[in-house]
C-alpha cells in the first residue's frame, strides 16, 4: 500500500515518495500570534499532526517545522492599542497557543521557529534577490518582481495577467507592477525595526518563510502545509521568491486544508461567529472537538454546528462505552506502553481494522473513511458482547483484545481514544454544555410513546442507545428521570 496525496500544485492525488528514503521533511505555516487561536486554526494543526503522526507510524523519520509569526502589521497594532510591548504580546499568545493545541492533544513540531530569530536569514535572501534582478529597491523599501519569474501564478492557478486586470490593490508608485510585494518594509516610527543595507526596517510577512524553511529542511523539501486561505497570494509568494533566490524546485508536495464555517456562516469577529478553541473547551470535550475536526476529509470544507458536534461526541461515548464494557468482561488492556514507534509497519490480516484504516489514509488521508471504519468495528465488537451468555468465549475475547488492540493504534495516529473510560466520562460530566438535553428528552418521549403502545423492543432498543450515550433511566410513579453514568 502507498500513500497518495492530493498536490494543489499539480491538482491531482500522486504517490507520495520522500526526497530521501525513509526521512519526510514537512514544513507547516504557523499562527500569527496576536490573539486567541480559532477552530479555523485548530483544524489545520490538527491535520497536519494527524499526517506526522501517520507517517511516523508507518516508518518515516520525519521533521516537522512549523513556525510562529511573531513580527506582523497585526501585531504591532494589537500591542499598540493594548500598550504592550511587541515582543511580549507575541510571547503570550505563543503560551496561549501551545495551552489550547495541548488540550486537543496536539504533539508540538520538531522545530518551532520564530520569524524574529532568523532577520539574517532574510536580509541574505533579499540580497540574493536583489543580485539576481528578482527584486528592486524602492525608497526606503524592496520589492519582488512577479514579471521576473514566469512561474508567478502557477500554484494558485492564476495569470498575471488577469490578476493585473481584475486588481483592485490601490495604487502604489513604488511599485513596477500591482501584484509586486514587499520584501523589506522602511521604518516607521514606534515599530520593530533592525538594521539593513537598505536602512532600519523590518521583513515582509511571505520571506519569513521561505527563509526558515530552507534553514531547517533545505531548499527543496518534501511537504509544505497550511490553509487554503494561505494559497494565494502568501504561498504563491513564497514559492516565487523561493525558487528564484535558491533554484530548486522549493516544495514537492502542497498540501491545503478546507475552511472552516460557523452554522454555514464563515467565522467573523463582525458577525459575532468568532470560535476559539478556548471557548469552545467550555462547552465541548477536547477529544469531541479533535474527532469533529478530523470527520471531514481534511480538503473539503467543515461546518462547525452544535448539532454535529455532539452528534459525534454521543458516537465517541459509544465507542469509550464499548471500552469499558470490555474491560468489565476481559480486564484492562495490557501494554499500551510498549507500542513501537512504527507501529503500522508489518502485516495485518486484510479484514482487520488497522488494515482498512491503512488504506483510508493512504488514499489521501481520508480520516472520514477511517472514522467510520472504527464505528463499524464498535458495533461489531458490541454484537459480540451481546453473545455472551453467562461466562464469555474465551476465543471470542481473544478477537475482542485484538480488534481494542487495533483500536488503540487507529487512536494513536488519530490523537483519540487515548484517556481511559473513567476520566473520560468524568470529564465529559464536567460541564452540561457537553451533553444535548433536548435530543435526551425527546428520547426519552419517544420511549414512553412506545411504552404506552406495549412496544417493548422499541421500548429497550431506545434505552440502549442512551446508555451508549452515558444515560441511566430511572422509571417512578411520577414518571422517567436520568442521570449520567459516571
Amino acid at each position: 500500500m502507498t500513500l497518495r496525496l492530493y498536490n494543489t500544485a499539480t491538482r491531482k492525488k500522486e504517490v507520495f515518495h520522500p526526497i530521501e528514503e525513509g526521512r519526510v521533511g514537512i514544513y507547516v505555516c504557523g499562527v500569527t500570534v496576536y490573539d486567541l487561536c480559532h477552530m479555523g486554526h485548530a483544524r489545520s494543526t490538527i491535520v497536519f499532526d494527524v499526517l506526522t503522526r501517520y507517517l511516523r507510524a508507518r516508518g518515516f523519520r520525519v521533521t516537522y517545522v512549523r513556525n510562529f509569526t511573531d513580527v506582523d502589521d497585526k501585531i504591532i497594532e494589537r500591542a499598540r492599542v493594548s500598550g504592550r510591548d511587541v515582543d511580549g504580546l507575541a510571547k503570550e499568545f505563543i503560551d496561549a497557543f501551545y495551552e489550547d493545541m495541548g488540550a486537543l492533544g496536539v504533539l508540538k513540531a520538531d522545530v518551532e521557529p520564530r520569524a524574529t530569530g532568523h532577520i539574517d536569514g532574510m536580509i541574505h535572501m533579499i540580497k540574493t534577490l536583489l543580485d539576481r534582478h528578482h527584486a528592486y529597491v524602492s525608497g526606503t523599501d524592496v520589492y519582488f518582481s512577479v514579471t521576473s519569474f514566469k512561474e508567478y501564478g502557477s500554484l494558485s492557478g492564476r495569470k498575471l495577467d488577469d490578476m493585473r486586470a481584475g486588481s483592485r490593490i490601490a495604487v502604489d508608485e513604488k511599485k513596477r507592477h500591482p501584484m509586486d510585494f514587499v520584501l523589506w518594509k522602511g521604518a516607521k516610527d514606534g515599530e520593530p525595526q533592525w538594521p539593513s543595507p537598505w536602512g532600519p526596517g523590518r521583513p515582509g510577512w511571505h520571506l519569513e518563510c521561505s527563509v526558515m524553511s530552507s534553514r531547517y529542511l533545505g531548499t527543496t523539501f518534501d511537504i509544505h502545509g497550511g490553509g487554503r486561505d494561505l494559497l494565494f497570494p502568501h504561498h504563491e509568494n513564497e514559492r516565487a521568491q523561493s525558487i528564484c533566490a535558491n533554484g530548486g524546485g522549493f516544495a514537492r508536495f502542497w498540501v491545503h486544508n478546507g475552511f472552516v464555517t460557523v452554522e454555514s456562516e464563515k467565522m467573523s469577529k463582525s458577525l459575532g461567529n468568532f470560535l476559539t478553541i478556548r471557548d469552545a473547551l467550555k462547552d465541548y470535550h477536547p477529544e469531541t472537538l479533535r474527532l469533529f475536526l478530523i470527520s471531514r476529509q481534511y480538503r473539503g470544507p467543515l461546518d462547525f454546528s452544535r448539532e454535529d458536534v455532539l452528534g459525534l461526541q454521543s458516537g465517541l461515548v459509544r465507542i469509550y462505552r464499548t471500552i469499558q464494557r470490555l474491560e468489565e468482561a476481559a480486564g484492562p488492556e495490557q501494554g499500551r506502553d510498549e507500542v513501537p514507534e512504527a507501529f503500522l509497519q508489518g502485516d495485518f490480516r486484510e479484514d482487520s481494522l488497522a488494515a482498512g484504516f491503512i488504506r483510508m489514509m493512504d488514499d489521501d488521508l481520508n480520516t472520514s473513511g477511517a472514522i467510520g471504519l472504527v464505528f463499524d468495528k464498535i458495533r461489531e465488537m458490541n454484537r459480540t458482547m451481546d453473545g455472551f451468555r453467562g461466562r464469555p468465549d474465551g476465543q471470542a475475547l481473544a478477537a475482542l483484545r485484538e480488534d481494542r488492540r487495533h483500536l488503540d493504534l487507529v487512536g494513536r495516529v488519530l490523537g483519540l481514544f487515548q484517556d481511559r473510560p473513567q476520566p473520560f466520562f468524568e470529564r465529559l460530566a464536567e460541564t452540561s454544555s457537553d451533553i444535548d438535553e433536548s435530543r435526551i428528552q425527546a428520547l426519552i418521549q419517544e420511549r414512553s410513546r412506545a411504552r404506552s403502545e406495549k412496544d417493548w423492543a422499541r421500548s429497550d432498543q431506545i434505552r440502549d442507545r442512551l446508555k451508549e450515550m452515558g444515560v441511566i433511566l430511572q422509571d417512578g410513579p411520577d414518571g422517567t428521570t436520568w442521570r449520567l453514568d459516571v
